[in-house]
């Protein structure tokens, strides 16, 4: 029998079970619901509240008092605040500073969106203006810059995509987990999971008061022209499950078989050749060919040894 296939024979028929395991949390999850995202880049998706859409604040504590100008609304008179208020979000804003440059520093295109009414991430002019870096546009304010500096030139557009984690607090007022903030600014992230320090305060150091598990988005007045539109926001809800054992490796049994290939599928052609090549010499041997063994027996024969 030819090696090769030999070879094949012996796996083909060596089957063996393999123990293998697949782990299981013991959480038995809910589906996850549907969400539509928007056509575009940037449009709300259908889970979003909508707190501007070009054409009223009616969203805004003192929303009245902001001039509405193209579909763009812009600061006047006093800070505003969401009528609703939030927890965990998701938050898109979409600003830009004067294309007319005016002041310099903190006083050129500047405003904030505060988290909660109380942890702002920093709007500004930031395209060629120095300033305090943990002032800068898209820093939490006093506490940290951002990453790199995304600015767009005045009067362009800027996009601002936040995800807030709200801090947790305990029945007796400390805290049991902190506030995070990750910023995007023109799709490039500069916030990245930060841990905020407290409220971002001017003249005081951070630390942590208790308030509620919801508050307010605000959006600043600091008396500069700062234009804003499309904003919308989205309440975030973790995954919802039961658990209903716990964690636990779940057995599986799983069989290797191996198929091997026939001699017709041309896999030892090569060999076969060989074997034939070596069958025809020996027939022409048997055929009147003296092999060194009959000549040894002739030679015996003729001395009378035989």
């Amino acid at each position: 029998m030819k090696t090769t296939s030999l070879f094949f024979l012996l796996f083909a028929v060596t089957v063996a079970p393999v123990s293998a395991q697949e782990w299981k949390s013991g959480v038995q999850w809910e589906e996850p619901p549907v969400v539509t995202p928007g056509k575009r880049t940037g449009d709300a998706p259908s889970d979003a509240i909508v707190l501007f859409d070009g054409t009223s604040m009616s969203a805004w504590e003192n929303g009245d008092q902001w001039i509405i100008d193209d579909g763009h609304a812009i600061p006047n008179r006093t800070n505003i605040l969401s009528n609703q208020h939030f927890g965990d979000i998701q938050l898109h804003v979409e600003w830009a500073s004067p294309k007319k440059i005016e002041g310099e520093s903190q006083g050129r295109g500047n405003s904030g969106i505060f988290l909660m009414d109380r942890y702002e991430v920093q709007v500004l002019d930031s395209f060629q203006n120095p300033t305090y870096f943990d002032g800068q546009a898209a820093g939490i304010y006093k506490q940290t810059p951002p990453m790199v500096n995304a600015m767009r030139r005045p009067g362009e557009w800027n996009t601002y995509d936040i995800f807030f984690t709200a801090p947790v607090f305990r029945t007796n007022g400390d805290l049991e987990k902190p506030a995070y903030v990750t910023v995007m600014h023109n799709g490039v992230l500069v916030q990245n999971h930060f841990e905020l320090l407290g409220p971002t305060l001017y003249t005081k150091a951070p630390h942590y008061e208790a308030h509620a598990e919801k508050a307010p988005i605000r959006i600043q007045y600091h008396g500069n022209p700062v234009r804003f539109r499309n904003i919308w926001v989205r309440e975030l809800m973790p995954a919802k499950g039961t658990r209903v054992s716990g964690p636990y490796n779940k057995p599986l049994q799983l069989k290797i078989r191996s198929v091997p290939k026939s001699d017709d599928d041309g896999v030892n052609e090569e060999s076969d050749d060989d074997d034939a090549e070596q069958s025809e010499e020996d027939q022409s041997n048997s055929d009147g060919d003296l092999t060194d063994e009959d000549t040894n027996i002739a030679d015996s024969e003729d001395d009378g040894e035989a």
